[in-house]
């Protein structure tokens, strides 16, 4: 049964305007609106925090590189890929050091993100594999004699170094160690030799002055400054003696940082080839390494990043084609980094993949507190809930006293006090305390009682004056 509130509002103040104040108007908002606006605010909270969660994940990150020592190979390669990454997710910041040695000093002090180290030295525990920036290899060699020149015994085998004067190119100690593992191998006596260290710049000029009578020299095979130092030793058109390292597979059981390597013939250029045919050797590698706790996401973007510049720095960085994936076995000198093992193995997890379980328990984590909100709300409206239905039980009441009601004034006061629970029942209906079907079993009560009123005001006033008072005197000799 369908009941206009209007209508029944209409009649009642019409009944007894002055019997109650002007009402406020009811607001338009109901309940259904209501939630519709609160999913909507939820909605766009969770939209927001999805968004500002995206932007958090995939804004940019500075990382710092330790690297040196200055005008090297390797800090010409990260100034190129700084400049590289200028407008990429993951961009650097080199952070220039003495050497591979300063490098690691600066990562196993939190100094530094990233860093380029050697691996023959020690590498901090917290050290990572992310890439091998180039493989080095060791180059022995020994000057040619010079014409009416007084020379020693001829040098044709590492052996023969035994107390010889030995010269060192570069100022890094690890050069001197990589000298003395090599001789050791081949018991020689280090603590006899007399081993001078050159600057790289100084190394050619020292050499042609006959320094020494044999020369090490480790980096790239296409190093320029191992080229200029070989070149140097070349005297009257004789090409130096290259010595091989025939142990270098037992070299590299005893020194795992080691691999067994060779010198291509020709590597150094000449006329004839320098060396004329391929010479055994040892190397070993330089590598990007990330501290360990890096964050995963970061660090496959980094390697992502790296190998996808690499074929476009040739040109102007030919060291570039030199980078490598990072040996992911379990048993490798350098545990790889998570994130980079993940860019190798294909496993790189997109930003789905890795948040989608927050959205997850996001989403039911709204929902639960949705659930809680609505009973929170629900409790806190109990009371005027529980109010609301006295007051129909006490309109229910009235509409019996109004059918049996011999008073126009009792009447009346009846209909204001109906006026007044409709008032409390409207605005216990626009609080969402009671529902539709609340709101129209109370309709019903409130037009029997308005129409239980006017039938009985009607039947009043058509009751003549003398029998309406008779009535009265008759029920009240009754009653005593």
């Amino acid at each position: 049964m369908a009941v206009s509130l209007k209508r029944l509002f209409s009649r009642s103040i019409a009944a007894d305007p002055d019997a109650v104040g002007p009402l406020a108007p009811l607001s338009p908002r109901s309940t259904k609106r209501k939630m519709m606006l609160v999913t909507l605010a939820s909605t766009l909270a969770l939209v927001g925090a999805v968004s500002g969660a995206y932007y958090f994940a995939m804004r940019p990150v500075t990382l710092r590189i330790a690297v040196g020592p200055q005008n090297s190979d390797d800090l010409k390669v990260v100034q190129t890929l700084t400049q590289s990454f200028a407008h990429s997710q993951v961009r650097l910041r080199p952070l220039q050091t003495d050497g591979a040695t300063a490098s690691a000093a600066a990562l196993a002090d939190g100094k530094a993100d990233l860093a380029i180290i050697r691996g023959d030295l020690d590498v901090p525990k917290i050290a990572q594999a992310v890439a091998t920036l180039r493989k080095n290899v060791a180059v022995l060699w020994v000057p040619p004699s010079v014409k009416g020149q007084k020379a020693g015994p001829k040098i044709t085998k590492i052996q023969q170094l035994a107390g010889r004067r030995i010269g060192v190119v570069g100022r890094t100690p690890a050069n001197v160690n990589l000298l003395k593992v090599i001789l050791t191998q081949y018991g020689v006596d280090t603590s006899k030799l007399d081993i001078i260290q050159f600057p790289a710049n100084e190394a050619a000029e020292a050499i042609r002055n006959q320094k020494a009578d044999a020369y090490l020299a480790a980096g790239p095979v296409n190093s320029k400054i191992t080229s200029d130092a070989i070149n140097a030793s070349i005297r009257e058109g004789a090409s130096p003696k290259f010595l091989a390292i025939d142990a270098a597979a037992a070299i590299s059981q005893n020194f795992p940082a080691y691999e067994a390597s060779e010198i291509p013939a020709g590597t150094f250029g000449g006329s004839p080839a320098r060396p004329d045919d391929e010479v055994k050797t040892i190397s070993f590698s330089h590598h990007i390494v990330a501290r360990k706790g890096l964050s995963e996401a970061t660090v496959a973007a980094f390697t992502r990043q790296l190998f996808a510049v690499r074929q476009t720095l040739l040109s102007e960085f030919p060291l570039a084609a030199k980078i490598e994936t990072p040996d992911t076995d379990k048993d490798a000198a350098i545990p790889v980094h998570p994130g980079a093992a993940a860019y190798v193995d294909g496993e790189e997890k997109t930003f789905l993949d890795r948040y989608s379980d927050y959205i997850w328990f996001s989403l039911m984590g709204l929902s639960l507190l949705g659930s809680v909100g609505a009973w929170f709300a629900s409790y806190l409206k109990k009371d005027e809930r529980g109010n609301n239905s006295t007051l129909r039980e006490r309109l229910l009441d009235m509409l019996t006293a109004a059918r049996h009601s011999d008073s126009i004034d009792e009447l009346d006061g009846m209909q204001s006090e109906a006026d007044t629970i409709l008032r409390d029942t409207l605005q216990c209906f626009e609080h969402g305390a009671i529902d539709n079907g609340s709101l129209t079993a109370f309709n019903i009560a409130l037009e029997q009682f308005h129409n239980a009123v006017a039938d009985r005001k009607t039947l009043l006033a058509s009751m003549p004056q003398n029998l309406h008072r008779a009535g009265v005197q008759l029920r009240a000799t009754g009653a005593s």
